[in-house]
C-alpha cells in the first residue's frame, strides 16, 4: 500500500513530516509512504537522519499557504504538493493522500482529483468517548449544509463506522440542543424527518455531551460550523496538563479516495497516525462502503 503524503503541509513542515514519515514507516512495515515536495529538501532531511533513499519522492515545488483562498490557489498552483499527492491517487500511483496543511486547500484538491460521491464532502473524526468511540462529521468542510446533505453525511458516516470501528449496523444520531423530536432550527428539524426516511438506524436527536461521553449513538451527524466548535471544545477539554497532546486526524467522507486532514501543528508522532488512518481507510475499503450506502439511499428515494 502506498499513501502519498505532503511534505510541506503544517506549521513545523517539512521536519515533522519527514520525522512522522518514518514512525510510520516503522510501525507499518506494510505502508510505503511517498514524500511529495521538493526533492532535493526531502533528500536533505532523509540524510540527515540516516535514512537516505528510505522512501520514494515526488517532486512538486508550490506549497498552498495557510493564508490564501483554499479553492482558487489549489487551482493556480498545479505543482502544489497537496494537489500533486492527491493526482497521485486519482492516477493508481498511491491507495491514499494525507497531509496536515490547510484543510481548505486538502478539501479543495481531493475534490479536484478524486471527485465527489455526494454533493458536500465531510470531515469525520473518531472521538474516543467514555462509553465507547464515536464517528462525528461534518467537523469542517463546509460550514452549512441543507437536510439531504445531512442524510448524504449520515450514510457515509455510518458505513465509516462500519469499516472503522466494525460495527454492523452502527446507531446514528443527530447533533440537537435536546433530544426531543421537534427541538433546534429549521435545518434539524428538516433533517430529522429526513433521517428518518433513510436507510439507517436512526436513534434520534443527541446532545453535545453525547459526543464526548458516548454511548447513546456510533455516529453523530451536524453542519461543519457546528461540529467544528464541538470537536475544538472537547480537544481543548482532553488537553493534558503536562502540554502533551492528543493526537487525532480526519478523513473526507464523501469524495472517490482515500483522504485524510491533520491538524496543522501535528507532531511526528500525530502525522505517523494520520499515515496509519489512511492506511486503515484503504485496507477497510471505505470508500467502496460509502458507495453502497449512496446507492441504496438513490434506491430508497431519500432526498439529496
Amino acid at each position: 500500500m502506498r499513501v502519498a503524503l505532503d511534505l510541506m503541509g503544517g506549521d513545523t513542515a517539512p521536519a515533522s513530516v519527514v520525522d512522522g514519515a518514518l514512525i510510520a514507516a516503522g510501525s507499518q512495515p506494510d505502508v510505503d509512504v511517498v514524500l511529495v515536495g521538493p526533492v532535493a529538501l526531502a533528500e536533505r532531511l532523509l540524510q540527515e537522519r540516516g535514512a537516505a533513499g528510505r522512501f520514494r519522492l515526488v517532486d512538486a515545488t508550490e506549497v498552498v499557504g495557510m493564508d490564501e483562498e483554499p479553492a482558487r490557489a489549489v487551482r493556480a498552483k498545479k505543482d502544489a504538493t497537496v494537489r500533486v499527492a492527491h493526482r497521485l491517487v486519482r492516477d493508481g500511483d498511491c491507495q491514499a493522500a494525507v497531509s496536515v496543511g490547510s484543510t481548505g486547500a486538502t478539501v479543495a484538491s481531493a475534490v479536484l482529483a478524486l471527485g465527489r460521491l455526494i454533493v458536500r464532502p465531510a470531515l469525520a473524526v473518531v472521538v474516543p468517548a467514555v462509553a465507547g468511540p464515536v464517528v462525528l462529521l461534518d467537523v469542517g468542510a463546509t460550514v452549512d449544509g441543507t437536510a439531504g446533505q445531512l442524510v448524504q453525511h449520515a450514510l457515509v458516516g455510518a458505513a465509516y463506522a462500519s469499516a472503522a470501528l466494525g460495527l454492523d449496523d452502527p446507531r446514528v444520531g443527530l447533533l440537537n440542543v435536546g433530544e426531543e423530536p421537534g427541538k433546534g432550527d429549521k435545518l434539524r428539524k428538516d433533517a430529522f424527518a429526513a433521517l428518518l426516511a433513510a436507510p439507517l438506524r436512526f436513534v434520534g436527536n443527541v446532545e453535545g455531551q453525547d459526543v464526548a461521553l458516548g454511548g447513546k449513538a456510533d455516529v453523530v451527524v451536524t453542519d461543519g460550523f457546528t461540529g467544528n466548535v464541538l470537536l475544538k471544545g472537547i480537544e481543548g477539554a482532553n488537553t493534558r496538563a503536562d502540554g502533551g497532546e492528543l493526537p487525532s486526524s480526519a478523513i473526507l467522507l464523501g469524495v472517490g479516495g482515500v483522504s485524510v486532514v491533520g491538524h496543522g501543528s501535528a507532531s511526528a508522532e500525530a502525522v505517523a497516525q494520520c499515515v496509519g488512518s489512511a492506511a486503515l481507510a484503504v485496507r477497510e475499503g471505505v470508500v467502496a462502503r460509502m458507495t453502497t450506502a449512496l446507492e441504496e439511499q438513490r434506491r430508497t428515494a431519500v432526498p439529496s
